[in-house]
């Protein structure tokens, strides 16, 4: 899931998350970007089918993770709304 957003100087800001529940308790920060950056992680979310939903201050708080960390738990409803979002596409798809 790629998640784009504004930063308050208007600049792009976009994160991706990934998560096997299989593996890992709660979802990782794959990738994250400002600007360019950004830009080119949503192309490749859209080139691979891969959804995206707009959240700006969610994508700010998970911006400010390392890459590999895994969300905190005060984030896991804000994500937890964006998967059930996700899944509920992937099933229109199928």
């Amino acid at each position: 899931m790629a998640l784009p957003g504004h930063a308050p100087s208007r600049r792009q800001l976009a994160v991706a998350l990934r998560y096997d529940e299989a593996r890992e308790p709660a979802p990782r920060v794959v990738a994250r970007g400002v600007g360019h950056v950004a830009r080119r992680i949503l192309e490749i979310a859209r080139e691979q089918g891969i959804p995206v939903r707009e959240d700006p201050d969610l994508v700010a708080s998970l911006a400010a993770l390392e890459l590999g960390d895994l969300i905190p738990h005060e984030l896991y409803p804000a994500v937890a709304e964006i998967l059930a979002y996700i899944y509920r596409m992937n099933e229109r798809r199928a």
